[in-house]
C-alpha cells in the first residue's frame, strides 16, 4: 500500500501517546504487524485520487474506503477525495493504457496548481511508468529512455519538472529539510 510506504518515507519515529500530535500510522494497519508511527515533523501528506494504480478488474486495485483509511493513517488528508467508495474502480472494465496517462496529465496539471516547490510522490510504479511516457518528448533519447524506465519496487527517484512560464515565481512555500532514507542508495548496489 503506497500510504505505508509514504509513512515509511516521511513518518516520524514510533508514535506516544499526545495530545498535541496524532499518529501518522495506526498500529498495525494494513496486518503489518508495526507500530503505530508518528507524525511529529512528518511533512502533509494528501491523498490524491487521480494517483492511482491501473484501475478496474483486478481487486488488488480497487482501494478501501476512505473511512477505512482514515482510521489506519489519522493524519493523513483525504479531504480530496470526493466519495468514501471507490467509484472509479469496475470489476468488468480495466483502464487502457492511454486512459491512465490521461489520468496521469490531469494529475501533473492539479500538481502545477501546488505552491510547494518540492513534492514527493508515492504510487505505483505502473501509473509513473505510463504518465511520465508522457513526458520528454523534446529531450535527448538517452534522457527520454531515463524517463521512461520502469520503477522497481519502492524505488525513489528525483525528477525536476520545470515549467518554463513559471520561472521567477515565489520562492517556496515550505521549509521541510527532509531525512534521507536509510539503506543503500541504488548507486552504491
Amino acid at each position: 500500500m503506497t500510504m505505508q510506504t509514504a509513512v515509511g518515507v516521511f513518518g516520524g519515529e514510533g508514535y506516544t501517546d499526545r495530545m498535541d500530535v496524532i499518529p501518522l500510522m495506526a498500529a498495525n494497519a494494513g496486518n503489518s504487524n508495526r507500530p503505530a508511527i508518528s507524525s511529529l515533523n512528518c511533512p502533509p501528506i494528501i491523498a490524491v485520487e487521480l494517483c492511482r494504480e491501473h484501475l478496474g478488474v483486478h481487486p488488488c486495485d480497487k482501494r478501501r474506503s476512505v473511512s477505512e483509511y482514515q482510521y489506519l493513517f489519522p493524519a493523513i488528508d483525504f479531504s480530496l477525495i470526493e466519495s468514501d467508495e471507490d467509484l472509479l474502480w469496475k470489476a468488468n472494465i480495466r483502464e487502457t493504457q492511454q486512459e491512465l496517462a490521461e489520468r496521469g496529465r490531469q494529475f501533473f496539471n492539479w500538481l502545477w496548481t501546488r505552491k510547494e516547490k518540492e513534492i514527493a510522490i508515492v504510487t505505483h510504479s505502473g501509473f509513473l511508468f505510463h504518465t511520465l511516457k508522457e513526458f520528454g518528448n523534446d529531450c535527448n533519447p538517452s534522457m527520454r529512455k531515463e524517463i521512461c524506465k520502469h520503477f522497481a519496487n519502492c524505488e525513489l527517484r528525483s525528477l525536476v519538472l520545470v515549467d518554463n512560464s513559471m520561472i521567477g515565481s515565489d520562492s517556496s512555500t515550505t521549509n521541510y529539510p527532509g531525512k534521507i532514507p536509510p539503506g543503500p542508495d541504488a548507486s552504491d548496489v
